[in-house]
């Protein structure tokens, strides 16, 4: 068995040993708000910067267009919430037609719980060919109460 022990400052790194697609070059990205000290780019960057954070609370939207079609078959998200105790629901999903229809990967709630509970770490195994656009719903709270959701980190591979 392998195992290792892992630090706080290791839970938002990507697991190793992947060739990460490199997001900014590749896709563009559709959201629905963005805090101007949090931006996207932050996100798409293994070990760099504080994620990607909404301006505004409430349902938001990320979206990545790429370029050409592509093969993934690796996600890696990874949020954090130190503030507020909570329950968010994600809706991951994808595009071959460049988003005339989906088909969805995974639709999950999680509960924060600070101080205790304070990351949440998703890595799928998927295989999309084709891939053209990648779609994450994100509702930060499902009780309804403002909260701004936020992506500590997005990767594929």
């Amino acid at each position: 068995m392998r195992k290792r022990i892992i630090t706080g400052e290791t839970q938002g790194a990507p697991p190793p040993g992947e060739d990460w697609l490199d997001l900014e070059s590749l896709a563009q990205v559709e959201l629905t708000s963005e805090d101007a000290s949090h931006p996207i780019e932050s996100a798409l960057k293994a070990g760099e910067g504080s994620g990607w954070r909404a301006a505004e609370p409430g349902r938001q939207t990320v979206r990545l267009l790429f370029d050409e079609p592509r093969r993934v078959k690796r996600i890696h998200l990874v949020f954090h919430e130190d503030g507020q105790q909570r329950t968010q629901e994600i809706l991951l999903r994808w595009s071959s037609d460049g988003g005339r229809s989906y088909r969805e990967i995974v639709r999950q709630q999680y509960n924060f719980s600070p101080p205790e509970t304070t990351w949440e770490i998703e890595d799928f195994a998927v295989e999309i060919v084709g891939l053209t656009v990648l779609e994450i719903l994100i509702s930060p709270d499902v009780s309804g109460r403002p909260a701004r959701a936020s992506i500590a980190q997005l990767r594929l591979a």
